[in-house]
């Protein structure tokens, strides 16, 4: 496993995680445990309970020595912690091998060369901030530190290439359940990589994918993720169009846990990749199917009539012209009436 967000963890410093996620384990129920205690459940030496603890500490949590009694956890940390991502995650792979950065230019720009170099399917980067964050056709993504949820994943399909798109359907639909099991609220998917609550955007979701020539097939698909989570204060640009899950419920999601369950619900669905089985919820949440839009494509615009979803993942409209379809990545879409 490979941590580039903590370079000096590494060697003979390194601390096993699983005794780190173990030592959290016995400390969470908030009372004195002795050190020594410790070191026998473990079955490691005091040093190395101590080694660990000084780790943690370094991760943000609090972590209080009591003189003959033994340490008492605290407080966990607000900043990223890989401990906290793991102890909540339920997968056999995705976010099983995981990166954890301060910042990042763009976690898919760390994910894409990850892949390339042949990281492993279901292995996850995710920053407290990023300076490029981006969304789909070149747009920027807002991406403040400790305000949101920046993660990508590389996931390695046994597919053809036209049914890659379908991804980011999947995507949409697993990050929309990892939201709405931690936040008291109800998720909208605008076809096809937005994610709405309240009427304004408070996801979006950025798939890119690297072609093996040799045979033809996808080799990686990256998946990015943002998610804005804190109670935050927009540009003047975004207040109209953006919001985030605790301005929209009053409280946040804690970050590492929502990590950790949008990685456990893409493995969940991650099977329905072939069967499309997940495209009914898809229809289910759309805030665009039955609505007039206004599609952007190509330097043109129409007015059309949203009908549904097809099985390949794509909006069929209705126009002048008559009944079509519109594939990834070709168009934006506008309201023509007000959000809902």
């Amino acid at each position: 496993m490979m941590v580039t967000g903590n370079p000096e963890e590494s060697g003979k410093e390194r601390v096993s995680v699983a005794i780190r996620e173990q030592l959290l384990e016995m400390l969470e129920g908030g009372e004195e445990v002795s050190g020594e205690r410790m070191a026998e459940r473990l079955g490691v030496s005091r040093n190395a309970v101590w080694k660990a603890m000084a780790l943690l500490r370094r991760d943000g949590y609090e972590i209080e020595a009591v003189t003959n009694r033994g340490y008492r956890l605290v407080s966990v940390p607000e900043k990223l912690a890989e401990a906290e991502i793991r102890r909540a995650l339920t997968t056999r792979e995705i976010g099983r091998e995981m990166e954890i950065h301060d910042r990042l230019d763009s976690t898919n720009n760390r994910a894409k060369a990850l892949a390339a170099a042949g990281a492993p399917h279901g292995f996850l980067v995710a920053a407290d901030s990023q300076s490029g964050g981006r969304g789909r056709m070149g747009r920027s993504f807002f991406s403040p530190g400790r305000c949101g949820v920046y993660m990508s994943v590389i996931l390695r399909p046994d597919c053809a290439p036209e049914r890659a798109p379908l991804l980011t359907s999947l995507a949409a639909v697993a990050a929309a359940r990892a939201i709405e099991s931690l936040a008291d609220t109800e998720v909208k998917i605008k076809w096809v990589n937005d994610l709405y609550i309240g009427g304004r955007k408070t996801c979006g979701i950025l798939s890119e994918a690297g072609l093996g020539m040799e045979a033809g097939k996808l080799d990686w698909v990256v998946v990015g993720i943002g998610i804005n989570t804190a109670r935050t204060e927009f540009p003047d640009e975004l207040k109209q169009i953006a919001t985030s899950i605790g301005n929209e419920t009053g409280a946040a999601p804690e970050r590492n846990r929502l990590i950790a369950e949008v990685c456990n619900r893409l493995e969940e669905m991650y099977g329905q990749l072939e069967t499309g089985e997940f495209l009914a919820e898809s229809r289910r949440r759309s805030n665009v199917i039955g609505r007039e839009v206004l599609v952007m494509e190509s330097g043109k615009q129409y007015p059309a009539e949203a009908l549904d979803i097809d099985d390949q993942g794509r909006l069929v409209i209705r126009t002048e012209e008559g009944v079509s379809t519109l594939g990834f990545g070709e168009v934006s879409l506008r309201w023509t009436e007000a959000r809902k």
